[in-house]
């Protein structure tokens, strides 16, 4: 299961620099885990996660293939945008395609780097994004009312969708019409398939990726303070990054980079939090399969049940799904491994209906 994110953000604001460190580092990583694979705007990440390394050390496995996360650079996005500016519709297909946004903001002076809008504006730069994404949900809703209340008025199953759909768009449409992202449409959850399936672009959740100037990478700004405050009003997620540092990073050899890192007083890389962040917006959590040929970490949904759990490795084992053995990662690193989690009573067998917790160690066991 493949979770994208598109990388947004007006011209000269740092994305660019972003997101080839991004790349660079998952060409490294390609080195090491074997899933890597690098297109022109596509950039696959493996997911930190300190666990791997110590369930690999203590079932001996031969490999460890961490969890991934896929960043999409996505060009063309200026004011205008919605009405064919920039590359217009072309970033608008690839944007319908994430999951969520990160929105690469400018919160950095530099006279050498002009600004699109002539300014160093954060708030300014985010409001002419998130107004080309709803201009374009707007115009995209406006095209569909006429024939959903055609069909609203026949009879049947299609007409009882139709009114369905047609209640969802019209919810949407006042809020767009207000100046509010589509995300914000109150729903319930047996409407959200639906939601999903209108393909808005202001109905992906955003992550505020705020790039500061190298002194700044630890602490932040002003500027990014203004945008760490909007995204909590939002209830969105902001990070402090500096693209500049990123890159820096990333051209080092993998010995050097801890130095370095505290040489500019962070603990960890500004990508690592980005994807940290990326993973909890979506609500991600991760379960571990533990044996002598791999450790692997697997991406689920927070809330997931252990038969869909099991399907993320293969369909078959969904299908076939009897129950999981259960250890929670805590027990299998106390009690020094699976045998150790089985004779202290600590693994459990679970069901149909168990909700798979982060961290879990789970043998899944299935009928052909």
């Amino acid at each position: 299961m493949g979770f994208k994110c598109g990388i947004v953000g007006l011209p000269n604001v740092g994305k660019s620099t972003l997101f080839n460190a991004l790349t660079q580092t998952a060409a490294a990583q390609a080195a090491n885990y074997p899933f890597c694979t690098i297109e022109p705007n596509v950039g696959e990440i493996a997911v930190p996660d300190p666990r791997l390394e110590k369930l690999c050390a203590m079932a001996k496995s031969q490999q460890i293939i961490p969890t991934r996360i896929t960043f999409v650079d996505i060009a063309g996005l200026v004011r205008g945008a919605s009405k064919g500016e920039g590359l217009g519709n072309q970033f608008l297909a690839t944007i319908r395609e994430v999951d969520a946004i990160v929105h690469v903001v400018r919160c950095f002076v530099d006279t050498d780097i002009t600004h699109v809008e002539g300014k160093i504006d954060p708030i300014a730069d985010i409001e002419i994004i998130e107004t080309e994404l709803m201009l374009a949900d707007l115009d995209s809703l406006e095209k569909r009312v006429d024939n959903l209340e055609k069909k609203a008025k026949g009879s049947g199953e299609d007409a009882k969708l139709a009114k369905e759909m047609l209640d969802l768009v019209k919810r949407s449409l006042v809020l767009l019409r207000e100046g509010k992202p589509a995300r914000l449409v109150e729903r319930k959850p047996d409407e959200e398939k639906m939601f999903h399936s209108l393909g808005l672009l202001t109905s992906a959740p955003v992550l505020y990726a705020c790039n500061v100037e190298e002194g700044s990478a630890a602490t932040g700004n002003d500027f990014s303070r203004q945008v760490e405050a909007r995204a909590k009003e939002e209830g969105a997620v902001a990070v402090v990054i500096s693209a500049k540092i990123e890159s820096e990073i990333a051209a080092l050899p993998e010995g050097e980079r801890a130095d370095y890192l505290e040489a500019v007083g962070l603990k960890e890389t500004g990508l690592d939090r980005l994807v940290q962040a990326g993973y909890a917006l979506l609500h991600l959590v991760t379960y571990f399969t533990v044996g002598p040929k791999e450790t692997r970490a697997w991406t689920i949904t927070k809330g997931t049940q252990a038969p869909a759990a099991a399907g993320v490795i293969h369909s078959a084992f969904e299908k076939g799904f009897i129950r999981s053995e259960t250890i929670a990662y805590d027990d299998y690193i106390r009690y020094g491994g699976e045998a150790g989690t089985r004779e202290a009573g600590k693994m459990r067998l679970e069901g149909k209906e168990y909700v798979v917790a982060d961290g879990d160690v789970l043998h899944f066991r299935f009928a052909n």
